[in-house]
Order: structure tokens, then C-alpha cells, then sequence
């Protein structure tokens, strides 16, 4: 017996305009379909028809986490500093931690992911090499103290995730573990209807080594990927490299170069008459306090992003004007790597040792030619830093690379020994030894997935679900009066009988109109009507998502939905 739901019954108020700060096909439709409603930014209230739909996500997920034998556990979202000062993340998530003092003063955090306390849950719990391998998760409500939440459950500062971590003693033990979470994923965005694509990525705050990430392709996605055309490769722009190849050319001496006026690489390549390409350029960059240099060609722009996650977790900001006094070594607009003193000089590989280029002489309205890397200056470290685009070569197969906008959806991590050696996870071994414990951590974002494939199933009239999420699996209108209403409340009952989830509008002064508006908008999969023919007892099924419609009897119906 499944439930039956009256419109009549149901808190839902459908809206005809869409919200005036919505940007996002998911936002506008959520809100005006009746599935969430804002209480602030970045906060959302989950009414009911959005919490079956977040509801069916999670049943999907927890059968899959099931299968591979990982175990549920519902840790505390009010966690306490320790732990997170312990893995040095109070200070690296900066701005992003929602902290609070009790009344006695005592220092928390509200979680936006739990590797530390699942360590010690299981330091505490497990103590031999034969308690292992275990992997637990939870569904839980994270929080990040998001600087710009928008697009809806998008991207909010409370939202509802499954984290899952594996414990094993050994590193074929992890990549055992990592295998089985990366095929339940699979599974998992295959049962929710989800485009999906699985691309390298980094691991930023997170630590670890190997990291993939599964990314729903959509217009309204925040992360760019890289793809392939010609073979298999993937990668979050983030993640993508470029091979450092030496050059071996004969290049004159270094030659300066009257340039006024030209701070800028435009003003400079307009002045020489030389392809932006040519030049060099110098962007300086503050890393824990103090002046770095990166290097780039000067067709290309630094991406911070990039930067950051390899430096952390050290904190990386543009220089200011004032760091400049003081500093004669630095010309502002004119700075080369050739003579800089007392500061580090990173370079993207493109800088390659040979390569021949123009850049400043860190002298006011003075340029140089003919500057050799490797030979008039050095590189401290070679840094993929350049802000990917769409025709960089795949460091794969060296085609052309197209870039996709796209939404995260899931996460996986090898953490190896990180939290492990944080918190000493040692567990007795065979030969009866300590053994130090290796990690992963894996995320599925299922809030973001209700948004993700509101975004890619969606059409002009609205939502779109696919059965297995859908709040209802029929939506039953009485398009009409008494003889409507009692034969869409009877097949109605039938169906419950039969196990199918109805919505069933039997709405009292409504008309048919805003009831046939309403099923689109709602998106249940299939739509079945009590109209014009309903004193012969026949229905008309109209599939949502094709448009396509049949006339059947009562009984037919029944059949054909129950199938």
C-alpha cells in the first residue's frame, strides 16, 4: 500500500513568476513548483514535496552504501576545536568555519566535513588489524559560511550531505576501498538519472593524494572541467598539467629596451609590435606575508585558484601598492625574474628552461629581450598556475582540450596517513606491531543533487524527475467536476492499493488549467488525467518528460503503471 496524497491536503503553493534573485533554472523552478522556500541567504526550508525528492536521494545512496558494506553512523554537527586545530583546519578553512563559543567560553565549530572526529570515533572503537577494513558514513546537515550563496540549494551555507570514510592497514587495502566507493557511485548517479562525468582533481583543504571528482555537466555548474575529444581524458581545470619540455636554442645576450609608459603586457606588445605571447609575465603575489613572483607567458593569466591549493596552506593575496615602499628591487610594472632579490620566483612550465623572452628590467620604463630561463635567471619550482583554455593540449594524447561547465556532485579521496598520523591510528598488526592506519573520504552533495538534476531534466513548463526520486510516481488530475473528481479518486485509491505513490489533484474551485499547469510545473514522471471521456471510464496518460499520450481504461491504467 503506497500513500496516496491529496493537492487538496498538500502544503504547496505553486508560484507563476519566478523569484526575483533567481538565477538558476533549478532555483526558480524549486521555489516556484513549492519544493523549497528561502529563510535567508544561503538557507533553505525543505516543504514536502522537496523532502520526498531528498528523501528518495538519500534512500538511493544509503542502498548503495549498503551494498559495498559500509555501516551508518549519525555523528554531531556541533563539533568541538580540538580536533580541527589538531589537523591544522581551524586555521586553513579561514572564513569558511562557522564557529561559536559556549557559555563557559569553550571554542566549536558547526561541521563542513568530519575527517577528524570519524578518526578518533574509530581510534576509540577499533583496535587490531582484524577490526579492519571498516568504512562508515552518515547523512548529515554540514555548514560552510559561504561568502556569495546563491543559485539556490546550489550553493548554501547549510546543506545536506553523505560522507563516508574507509579504514584499512594497508595502501592496496585503500585502493581497494576507493575502488568499491568509485563503482557505488556510479550506481548511485545512474539510479538518480544523472549525466555525469568522472575527471581529476585536486585535493585542496581536504589532503590526500589520488582525488576524482564527479561532476553533473549543466550551464548553472561553478566548476569548469577539461575534456577530451580524442581520448579518455577528464580533469577539473584545476587538476590539469602541463609537461615541462626544456628548449635547446641559441638565444643573443640580454638586450634592454626603452619602453615608456608600457606597465602593462598590452601597452608593452603594442609598443615592441610583438605578440603578447613573447612577453613574460611577472604577477607578485604575498604567500604567508611574504613577496613571491610567478611567472607566466603573457598571453595567459595567473589562476589564484590554482595557486592557492598548491601553496596551501599557506594564505596567498595580491600584492598592494604599499608593499612596494621600501622595496627598490621592485618596479611596479616593470618587474623581471633577472636580478630580483630576496624573492622567490615560481613559474608555470610554459617557462621552460631555454625559453627565450621579453620582460621587465626591474628599472622604471626599461624592458629586456633575449631573457633565458635557466640561463640569465633561475625557477625555485615549477607550478601548474595558468588559468586553463579551451584548446590547451591534453597532457594525455596532446589534442585540443574543450571546456564544460559543470556541477560537483561527488568527491573522492585517498587520504592515506594524513588525519591518521594527526591523531596516531595505530591499530596492533599481524606480527604484532602498531601499523598506522591510511584513510579515504568520499562526499556525495544531496542537497546539490536535487538542484543538479532539477538543472539538467528540467523544460519550459518545469521540473522533470526521474521515477526514482520523484515525490509521486503518478500525478492524478480531475480535470473537471463530481464525475471527474470521483473517477481521478478512485483509480487513484486503485493505484495506492498497487503499491504506485500517487498526487492525486481533486482541488475543489481550481480550474483545469491551473491544475494541468501545476502537474508540469511539479514534474511528477507520469501524468494521468480524469477529463472529457470520464463517464466511459477512460483516462488519458500522458508521459512528462516525452509529451507523449495514450487514452486507456481505468483497469489498462492500473496495469500500465503497475507494470
Amino acid at each position: 500500500m503506497a500513500q496516496v496524497q491529496r493537492m487538496s491536503r498538500l502544503m504547496v503553493k505553486t508560484l507563476r513568476d519566478d523569484p526575483a534573485d533567481a538565477e538558476t533554472l533549478s532555483h526558480k523552478l524549486l521555489v516556484r513548483a513549492g519544493y523549497v522556500r528561502r529563510n535567508a541567504a544561503g538557507i533553505w526550508s525543505w516543504l514536502p514535496l522537496g523532502k520526498k525528492v531528498l528523501d528518495n536521494i538519500s534512500r538511493v545512496v544509503r542502498e548503495e552504501m549498503d551494498a559495498i558494506g559500509a555501516q551508518e553512523v549519525l555523528l554531531p554537527a556541533l563539533l568541538p576545536k580540538e580536533p580541527y586545530e589538531a589537523s591544522a583546519r581551524w586555521e586553513e578553512y579561514g572564513d569558511l568555519l562557522f564557529r561559536l563559543k559556549d557559555r563557559k567560553g569553550g571554542e566549536y565549530l558547526l561541521g563542513p566535513t568530519h575527517e577528524e572526529i570519524f578518526t578518533l570515533v574509530v581510534k576509540d572503537q577499533v583496535a587490531s588489524y582484524k577490526d579492519l577494513p571498516v568504512m562508515l558514513y552518515q547523512i548529515q546537515t554540514k555548514y560552510r559560511d559561504e561568502a556569495r550563496p546563491r543559485s539556490g540549494v546550489l550553493r548554501g551555507r547549510e546543506f545536506q550531505m553523505k560522507d563516508s570514510y574507509s579504514f584499512d592497514t594497508t595502501d592496496e587495502g585503500l585502493a581497494e576501498s576507493y575502488a568499491l566507493h568509485r563503482a557505488a557511485y556510479q550506481k548511485i548517479f545512474a539510479r538518480l538519472g544523472l549525466d555525469y562525468r568522472i575527471v581529476s582533481a585536486v585535493s585542496g583543504a581536504m589532503g590526500g593524494s589520488a582525488s576524482e571528482e564527479f561532476l553533473a555537466p549543466a550551464v548553472a555548474g561553478e566548476d569548469t572541467f577539461a575534456d577530451c575529444p580524442a581520448c579518455d581524458y577528464a580533469a577539473n581545470t584545476e587538476a590539469v598539467t602541463f609537461e615541462l619540455k626544456p628548449v635547446s636554442e641559441e638565444h643573443g645576450p640580454v638586450e634592454e629596451l626603452d619602453t615608456p609608459d608600457t606597465p602593462t603586457i598590452e601597452t608593452l606588445a603594442r609598443h615592441l609590435g610583438v605578440p603578447a605571447s613573447a612577453t613574460l609575465k611577472n604577477l607578485l603575489v604575498k604567500v604567508d606575508g611574504e613577496i613571491v613572483a610567478v611567472g607566466v607567458p603573457g598571453d595567459r593569466e595567473v589562476d589564484l585558484g590554482k595557486l592557492g591549493e598548491h601553496l596551501a596552506p599557506a594564505v596567498v593575496e595580491l600584492v598592494t601598492a604599499e608593499d612596494f615602499e621600501g622595496r627598490g628591487d621592485l618596479v611596479r610594472g616593470y618587474v623581471g625574474p633577472q636580478g630580483l632579490e630576496k624573492v622567490r620566483y615560481l613559474a608555470d612550465p610554459r617557462v621552460a628552461p631555454g625559453t627565450a623572452w621579453v620582460t621587465g628590467a626591474n628599472k622604471a620604463d626599461t624592458h629586456a629581450k633575449n631573457v633565458v630561463a635557466g640561463r640569465d635567471f633561475e625557477v625555485d619550482e615549477y607550478l601548474d598556475v595558468v588559468v586553463v583554455e579551451e584548446g590547451d593540449p591534453c597532457p594525455s594524447c596532446g589534442a585540443g582540450l574543450k571546456l564544460d561547465r559543470a556541477i560537483e556532485i561527488g568527491h573522492i579521496f585517498q587520504l592515506g596517513r594524513k588525519y591518521a598520523d594527526t591523531f596516531q591510528l595505530d591499530v596492533l598488526g599481524q606480527q604484532g606491531k602498531p601499523v598506522r592506519v591510511t584513510m579515504g573520504s568520499y562526499g556525495i552533495g544531496v542537497s546539490r543533487a536535487v538542484a543538479a538534476l532539477a538543472e539538467q531534466s528540467a523544460d519550459e513548463q518545469g521540473l522533470c524527475w526521474p521515477k526514482e526520486i520523484a515525490p509521486a510516481d503518478v500525478h492524478v488530475v480531475a480535470a473537471g467536476k463530481a464525475l471527474q473528481t470521483e473517477l481521478a479518486l478512485d483509480v487513484s485509491e486503485k493505484l495506492g492499493a498497487a503499491g504506485v505513490r500517487v498526487l492525486v489533484d481533486e482541488r475543489a474551485g481550481v480550474s483545469p488549467g491551473v491544475k494541468f499547469t501545476d502537474a508540469e510545473l511539479i514534474g511528477v514522471p507520469q501524468i494521468l488525467v480524469a477529463g472529457r471521456r470520464s463517464a466511459e471510464g477512460v483516462l488519458e496518460l500522458k508521459d512528462r518528460r516525452t509529451g507523449e499520450r495514450e487514452e486507456l481504461t481505468v483497469d489498462e491504467a492500473i496495469a500500465r503503471l503497475t507494470a
